[in-house]
């Protein structure tokens, strides 16, 4: 079997049917069920791992047995001539002795074999990161929708306040059309965000073959460590050494390797023992010509050996063939191992980086409310205008926005981490779960409820509680 990574999981609960709230353990055992490009890459490893079967039988005892019958007019000048008839059967045994392409064949294909197994297995670890982004994009989306709808509503009564002041004659239409404008622009952006979210539950959707209505959200309570072990060195050296990828590309070096050695082996000899019998019943009977039917029985055995001499070139062009694969392969996995050094360091700096980032950013929404609670006190005693005001509110929920979003690419950079490291299983997904809430609701849970106290803090003039530094002795997720 080419999925025992999975087996436990899919006999601890899936199922065809999917609930309106659904976490990310019931998608992930969906997708494994139900996900066209893993059954095709399934499929794709069972077919290249025939090739073990297919080069060990031309190793083994060739066994045929063959039959004919036929209707032969026999004619000899000044004798006579008979019409006859035969038929024939004959059995053959070889057993190769001496084959050194065939040989090296086998082992290449012993090669092609683990190679398969280890490309499956990344197609397997990609889809775990596959569905966790989908997920996670899903509820980006939704956060993002919520943030939309929020501004919306700000900007509604931040319109309504502009007309009743000009009715009253204490701003000018100005205030009014601009925030008018303002309006209108976060109405389209609301209805931009709803698009975004039904595209995004489209992922899904093609991944498991099911719909969703909604999911459970990520709690803001999620744990944001540096990746551990903290040693990027450390880091490459696991990906060097496990990645599924640079792995199977080693496969691919090993296999070209003994391809190139079967194709110079066309230069060697053949050596074959045989054991063959054949049986002739029927013949022209002719006595003139001292002949008659005669049944004819043979049996020989022996060790037969041929030597190529000239193939037209054949054996030459394979191996230089064999050969430049032989380099690409060496030169692709090359090029894989950069790859991977590459992006293991490259997602180390930016998850380590993201941990203050994250801190950083639910500070800046608490700043950019106070911000805007200052500009809208400055717009009601006339020392700032309504333009002020409405950039205000933007910037607070950009800043929203942003936070939310390096909160989700922080979760997607650490599962491309261990991915990169060979190490990503659904464990992670599961560790993940633990921090899944199902009473989350993106309207009420887009900030997080220690920020928005904070927020309630800061208005009343108060100075914010301090966030509470990360665990440093913690572990990711």
């Amino acid at each position: 079997m080419l999925r025992p990574l999975y087996v436990a999981l899919l006999l601890a609960g899936a199922s065809t049917q999917v609930a309106a709230n659904t976490d990310l353990m019931t998608i992930y055992r969906q997708a494994v069920l139900n996900s066209a490009d893993l059954a095709a890459a399934e499929a794709d490893a069972l077919a290249r791992q025939e090739a073990l079967p297919q080069a060990r039988s031309q190793l083994l005892p060739n066994l045929g047995i063959g039959a004919g019958a036929a209707r032969e007019d026999l004619e000899i000048d000044n004798v006579g001539g008979d019409e006859y008839s035969t038929h024939y059967y004959q059995a053959s045994l070889t057993q190769p002795l001496f084959r050194a392409d065939r040989w090296f064949t086998y082992q290449a294909a012993k090669a092609t074999t683990q190679q398969a197994q280890l490309e499956f297995s990344a197609t397997q670890q990609n889809l775990i990161l596959e569905v966790s982004q989908a997920y996670f994009n899903v509820l980006q989306a939704s956060d993002n929708l919520a943030t939309a709808k929020a501004e919306e509503k700000a900007f509604e009564r931040q319109l309504e306040q502009a007309q009743e002041r000009f009715d009253v004659g204490l701003s000018a239409r100005t205030d009014v059309l601009e925030a008018r404008a303002g309006y209108d622009s976060a109405r389209a952006a609301r209805l931009t965000a709803e698009t975004n979210l039904d595209v995004s539950y489209q992922a899904l959707t093609r991944l498991t073959n099911q719909s969703y209505d909604s999911l459970y959200g990520i709690s803001h309570e999620l744990p944001v460590l540096p990746p551990t072990p903290a040693s990027m060195q450390e880091w490459v050296e696991t990906a060097a050494a496990q990645n599924l990828t640079l792995q199977a590309s080693r496969y691919a070096i090993e296999g070209a390797e003994d391809s190139l050695r079967s194709s110079k082996a066309g230069y060697a000899p053949v050596v074959d023992a045989f054991v063959r019998y054949s049986n002739n019943n029927g013949g022209a009977s002719i006595p003139a010509a001292g002949q008659s039917s005669a049944d004819t029985e043979l049996t020989s055995f022996g060790v037969e050996l041929s030597m190529p001499l000239f193939t037209g070139g054949l054996t030459t062009s394979q191996v230089r063939e064999s050969t430049y694969r032989l380099t690409q392969a060496e030169q692709s996995s090359e090029a894989q191992r950069r790859r991977v050094v590459e992006n293991t360091r490259n997602l180390y700096r930016t998850v380590t980086s993201s941990v203050e980032e994250v801190s950083a950013r639910r500070q800046a929404i608490v700043s950019a409310k106070a911000a805007l609670d200052a500009t809208q006190t400055g717009y009601e005693v006339g020392t700032r205008n309504v333009v002020d005001v409405l950039d205000a509110q933007r910037n607070l929920f950009r800043t929203v926005r942003d936070y939310n979003t390096v909160r989700y690419n922080y979760i997607i950079n650490n599962l491309n981490l261990k991915l990169a490291a060979g190490t990503l299983s659904p464990q992670d997904l599961q560790d993940l779960s633990q921090w899944l809430n199902p009473n989350y609701d993106p309207d009420e849970d887009f900030i997080p409820q220690a920020t928005q106290e904070e927020m309630e803090q800061m208005s009343m003039g108060n100075r914010p509680t301090p966030l509470p530094p990360s665990d440093p002795d913690g572990t990711t997720f």
